[in-house]
């Protein structure tokens, strides 16, 4: 019922997306967010539970980075295993999908995984022309190039991959590598 609620303030705050400044139009959506982040509430389980199942294959079967860059940054997804072919397909699906949907500036994936509006997504939203994703495979999965010649973007973008970090727990650095 509560993902329900933050889904539906999500839905609802998405105009408000355009201006980052402006106040979400649903009125519990500090609550929302506060729930979330409450003590109680075990995000990372939830997140790894979510994400099996929006992403299409088990996080254990993988490894997740999210690497800041100069110009953006990059997220890569791939197997554990290199003999694990069925989820080396799934995660290169999973990405080409990100890329595209992230190119026409929806970023409803994130938010259904993450149960809620990760740090970055608004600015990245309303920046979405001046952001370019580039899908590349890679031997064992896939990874998205994240470009930008923006600061205000760039940011937004290192924002988001450093709320993924968190929340994926995979202790990739919080600063921007070569």
């Amino acid at each position: 019922m509560k993902a329900q609620l933050v889904l539906a303030c999500f839905v609802l705050a998405a105009p408000a997306l355009v201006k980052a400044e402006d106040p979400p139009p649903c009125p519990l959506h500090a609550q929302h967010q506060q729930e979330a982040q409450s003590p109680g509430h075990d995000h990372h389980a939830g997140v790894d539970a979510r994400g099996d199942k929006v992403m299409g294959f088990e996080h254990t079967r993988t490894t997740h980075h999210f690497l800041l860059k100069p110009d953006g940054g990059v997220i890569q997804v791939e197997a554990k295993d290199l003999a694990d072919r069925e989820s080396i397909v799934k995660t290169r699906h999973h990405l080409a999908d990100i890329a595209e949907k992230f190119t026409a500036g929806d970023f409803s994936m994130p938010f259904a995984i993450h149960d809620r509006v990760l740090p970055g997504v608004p600015e990245m939203t309303r920046l979405k022309g001046e952001l370019r994703f580039r899908y590349e495979e890679t031997e064992r999965g896939a990874r998205v190039h994240i470009a930008t010649e923006s600061p205000e973007a760039r940011e937004a973008v290192h924002a988001f991959l450093r709320a993924q970090i968190e929340d994926h727990r995979t202790g990739d650095p919080l600063t921007p590598t070569p």
